[in-house]
């Protein structure tokens, strides 16, 4: 079970001195090179690293079979909610065997306050089989054997990777895809192509420990709907400061 990202006393002051260097180095107004954008989000990284240091996966679980149903389970779903209906569902079914075996009826009851909770009991019921079937009852560790897998894909995959197995990975969900536009780490909409330049932009060592906190960003600080922009700790680095309030602030509006 993967522990906590925690920072050293000597990192964290190398993460501070980082990202002054890339504040001195900003200019507004001027097409932002590769290289300028990339020292931009490794600013960004390092603040947040330095206000989010402890990065645990919110989804109780014991072991790789059970983040797995978990991270399946989130899918449009809150964190909280999952973890209601996972001990019992653990409970009944502790691993693939038990739970290729099960119904689809009988998992759909467990699972039932969960949103998309029919499509989601059949995900578990063919990813349990597929386990037991290709891969002995056990979660495989890439990328390529994950995506096969029922309810699975990439944003899915790198969770697993990162926290199951500390494989580099960028998990790109609704508030990853967001906040990277809003800071212009990206104009792409595909989740798939966003993850790609984010990648492009940080070192692998950064990857899972970045999208995870930005996610964790894009709830507290960052909403969809009205940003708190005065209280955050990118707005320096943030070409979209103050006008993605007055933005939407017009679309209310109009």
């Amino acid at each position: 079970m993967p522990g906590k990202m925690l920072l050293s006393s000597g990192a964290k002051v190398e993460l501070s001195r980082s990202a002054a260097a890339a504040r001195r180095g900003i200019r507004r107004g001027k097409r932002e090179t590769l290289e300028a954008k990339s020292t931009r989000a490794n600013a960004i990284a390092a603040r947040l690293a330095l206000t989010y240091p402890d990065v645990e996966c919110p989804l109780t679980h014991r072991n790789h079979f059970e983040l797995l149903v978990a991270v399946i389970l989130s899918a449009q779903c809150t964190d909280a909610a999952v973890n209601k209906v996972t001990p019992e569902l653990f409970r009944r079914y502790p691993d693939a065997a038990a739970l290729s075996g099960s119904s689809t009826r009988d998992i759909e009851a467990l699972i039932r306050t969960l949103g998309l909770f029919r499509a989601k009991a059949k995900s578990l019921q063919r990813c349990a089989q597929q386990l037991v079937e290709e891969f002995e009852g056990q979660v495989p560790a890439t990328m390529a054997a994950l995506t096969k897998l029922a309810g699975v894909g990439r944003k899915t995959a790198n969770v697993i990777l990162g926290h199951a197995f500390t494989t580099p990975g960028i998990a790109v969900d609704t508030h990853c895809k967001r906040l990277s536009n809003r800071l212009e780490l990206t104009r792409e909409q595909d989740p798939t192509k966003i993850e790609r330049d984010l990648g492009c932009l940080l070192p692998p060592q950064e990857w899972t420990g970045f999208s995870h906190r930005l996610i964790i960003h894009g709830r507290r600080v960052c909403h969809a709907r009205k940003p708190n922009c005065g209280g955050c700790v990118l707005r320096e680095w943030c070409p979209s400061r103050d006008g993605a309030v007055r933005a939407c602030t017009a679309v209310r509006q109009g």
